[in-house]
């Protein structure tokens, strides 16, 4: 019985016929297949252009792209009465058909259209400007620097910034700045040591005649923008007796990254700020028992722009000189001074919209390519 299972089984082999194939079939199936493709591929193409119009037309805003994207998808809907139009047998055609032509269309359209959107082509963006002012109140005899970020899509020449800076005593003028890189800089020096409170307004223009918005900002010079209000330090040596239990604060009006002081010009003893005041103690290191030391204080700014690796930094000095007689105990000195995190470059990855749609785009080609390879095979 083995042996006739097994006779069969041969005949049921040999009894195998491999399908005709109908090659006036395949080549009419791939004519209609390639001029839908290009259907598609115009209609995509034809619809950017349409849509590149009605954006130029718009005001900025989220509207611009629901609005395109709206025209997009109403007229995919022309695809299939262009088929027709054009008497393309759609009988076989299968929803694999309809994926590729809707897929061809729509990312057509959309490297297209942000081609069109994006310069050198158009242009509707204006520059965006960030400044900061380091720091925003100086003692006399220190510098203000006013430093910002100018980014555009296009550029910003020299010529297209306004810088106005106004005195406390309200008079104005332009004075001279530098700009590379998209930076803008500007130190003031205040030579003639004038108090009170500046202001300054900053514009940009780019190579399009598109404004920024206006950026305004203030500093001050004043003789209280670092001072010690305890204890009462004496104005020449020997000084005020401090012992290690004594809190000796600092007043710092000024936003700054760090502030610290130098005993007799010594080495830099950080301290930071408890409440509104930056505090330390004789306890500290640096401070040495039974002698008279002699106190300068001083703060640093520091700032990094977004996704720049460039620090910006400035200076304060306390034109005081604080003078004082530390006692004769054990406890003078034994401690470490406190560490301060300052401000670090922190990059930031913000994945770009045309890498998305890029990315998109391929994998969509790939599948098209992979359903059309699959049919030749069929």
């Amino acid at each position: 019985m083995a042996k006739k299972r097994k006779d069969k089984g041969e005949e049921e082999q040999l009894d195998f016929k491999a399908p005709k194939f109908d090659e006036e079939k395949f080549i009419k199936k791939e004519r209609r297949n390639i001029k839908t493709l290009f259907i598609s591929f115009g209609l995509g193409f034809l619809l950017s252009l349409i849509c590149f119009g009605f954006w130029s037309f718009q005001e900025a805003g989220d509207i611009r792209w629901f609005s395109v994207l709206l025209v997009c998808v109403a007229s995919a809907s022309f695809l299939k009465y262009l088929f027709l139009r054009l008497d393309i047998d759609l009988t076989d055609f299968g929803k694999k058909g309809w994926f590729s032509s809707y897929a061809v269309y729509f990312f057509t359209w959309l490297i297209i259209f942000i081609i069109l959107v994006n310069p050198p082509f158009y242009d509707d963006e204006s520059p965006h400007v960030e400044v900061v002012t380091l720091p925003d109140m100086q003692e006399p005899g220190g510098t203000v620097n006013i430093v910002a970020m100018i980014a555009d899509n296009v550029g910003v020449e020299k010529e297209g910034i306004e810088f106005t800076l106004t005195y406390p005593d309200e008079t104005s003028y332009t004075p001279e700045f530098t700009f590379e890189d998209s930076i803008f800089t500007f130190t003031y020096e205040n030579s003639d040591n004038i108090l009170g409170e500046y202001a300054f307004t900053l514009m940009a223009t780019d190579v399009n005649g598109h404004d920024s918005e206006s950026q305004t900002g203030t500093f001050t010079y004043s003789n209280d923008t670092i001072k010690l209000p305890e204890p009462i330090a004496a104005n020449e040596l020997p000084g005020a007796e401090v012992t290690y239990t004594t809190s000796i604060k600092f007043d710092v009006k000024a936003d700054v990254s760090r502030f610290y002081y130098k005993i007799n010009d010594g080495d830099e003893i950080n301290v930071t700020k408890s409440g509104d005041y930056y505090v330390t103690s004789p306890k500290i290191e640096g401070w040495t028992r039974n002698t008279n030391v002699t106190i300068k204080a001083f703060a640093e700014v520091i700032y990094y722009f977004e996704n720049s690796p460039i620090q910006y930094n400035n200076t304060l000095a306390d034109n005081g000189i604080y003078y004082f007689n530390v006692s004769d105990v054990p406890e003078i000195g034994g401690e470490d001074p406190p560490t301060v995190t300052m401000p670090q470059y922190i990059p930031i990855q913000v994945p770009g919209f045309e890498l998305v749609v890029f990315i998109i785009s391929l994998i969509a080609v790939v599948l098209i390519f992979k359903y059309r390879k699959k049919d030749r095979r069929n």
